[in-house]
């Protein structure tokens, strides 16, 4: 199906409006009565290239419970998988990646992600050690008018929710430091990308890496940051 006779341009509103709803209300008073179809989302991108895109697989489900505890915004149980060239993928926006390995878009696929990026949607990818090369590289297809610059720590995505320092450091790999980079489209943050931290990792069920206390909490604060900035920032 060519991308000219797919999809509207600005599909995402409805998603983020029910978000919204939830922030302004307080949230919480009656969320057990809540639509399947009012329920944050996480949608996980599956591409091709070789790169375990399935890693971390209790991360997911666990980033959502942990969001709507923490927030009182209804969250579904589980991520969906979706490739750029899902009928549904206008449905999620806010789009994970993640994997060890390398990403390999096609010249349609990558023409689908500037599209959805540029209609409101939002993409957060975590270099779980190795990816950063073939993700630059990504990049620079997607958008090579852009630059994928580093932000600060006063950067809102620190503060969304909890008053954070920048990008916590999780799993340690080659000694770099934990830095958070984005590509901005007109002002908006469409692409936040965390590198040498390991989000996901920190994420997992407590007794895949073993990490302390005080680790899975900053994987789990740094998340529901990221989060809810793609929700109040469409």
């Amino acid at each position: 199906m060519s991308i000219a006779h797919r999809r509207p341009p600005h599909p995402f509103h409805l998603g983020i409006l029910a978000a919204m709803a939830w922030i302004v209300a307080g949230a919480g008073v009656v969320a057990g009565a809540a639509q399947d179809e009012d329920q944050v989302r996480i949608a996980r991108l599956q591409y091709d290239g070789g790169g375990d895109w399935y890693c971390d697989p209790s991360s997911l489900p666990n980033w959502l419970e942990i969001f709507s505890l923490r927030t009182g915004i209804p969250t579904a149980d589980r991520d969906v998988v979706v490739t750029l060239d899902s009928e549904d993928l206008y449905r999620y926006p806010f789009l994970y990646m993640s994997g060890h390995g390398r990403v390999k878009l096609s010249g349609t696929e990558v023409q689908e992600l500037r599209r959805y990026l540029d209609a409101g949607g939002f993409l957060y990818a975590d270099d779980n050690y190795g990816l950063d090369e073939s993700f630059r590289a990504m990049i620079r297809e997607v958008f090579p008018e852009e630059e994928l610059v580093a932000l600060p720590g006063s950067h809102p995505i620190y503060s969304s929710f909890y008053e954070l320092p920048g990008l916590p450091k999780i799993h340690k790999h080659d000694g770099e430091p934990a830095r958070g980079f984005g590509v901005f489209r007109d002002g908006r943050l469409v692409v936040f990308y965390s590198y040498s931290s390991d989000i996901g990792d920190g994420l997992e069920d407590p007794d895949v890496h073993g990490d302390p206390a005080e680790v899975r909490e900053a994987a789990a604060r740094m998340a529901v940051n990221i989060l809810m900035y793609a929700l109040t920032h469409p």
